[in-house]
């Protein structure tokens, strides 16, 4: 199966203290995944803001991003899915961003994983995208 994932299953790979973290993991070990070009740098901005507020140093946030960077995550790019991930925006009332990983779910006929709740339910409360993802 192929997995879409997002910034908040892949910071769970490597921050300490993350409900799921396990389960997260064993998305790496099992299934196919992919990710927007976009993921990399929502990772690096969490990771920073991360640093800033003195949660972790700037140097376990280089060496996070690098984990991530080096997992097996096929880098989709996002420019076919623009038009997609705004429709879905505006359906959804959320951002493009997070609307871009369902996009390309849908097109892709895969199915995103997250850990952002709020996402999940409205994302999964509509038929057409209801299929296409799972919360973490």
């Amino acid at each position: 199966m192929t997995i879409v994932v997002d910034a908040s299953v892949a910071l769970k790979w490597v921050l300490d203290n993350e409900d799921g973290s396990s389960r997260a993991i064993s998305l790496i070990e099992t299934e196919s995944l992919i990710a927007p070009d976009l993921w990399l740098i929502e990772c690096a901005n969490v990771l920073v803001m991360k640093a800033r507020r003195g949660l972790i140093t700037a140097e376990g946030a280089r060496a996070a991003l690098a984990s991530i960077e080096a997992t097996p995550v096929r880098i989709v790019p996002t420019r076919a899915h623009i038009a997609a991930a705004q429709a879905i925006a505006f359906e959804l009332n959320k951002s493009a961003y997070d609307s871009l990983y369902l996009a390309i779910a849908v097109s892709e006929r895969a199915t995103m994983v997250t850990a952002d709740a709020a996402f999940f339910r409205a994302a999964s409360a509509t038929a057409a995208y209801a299929p296409h993802i799972r919360m973490l």
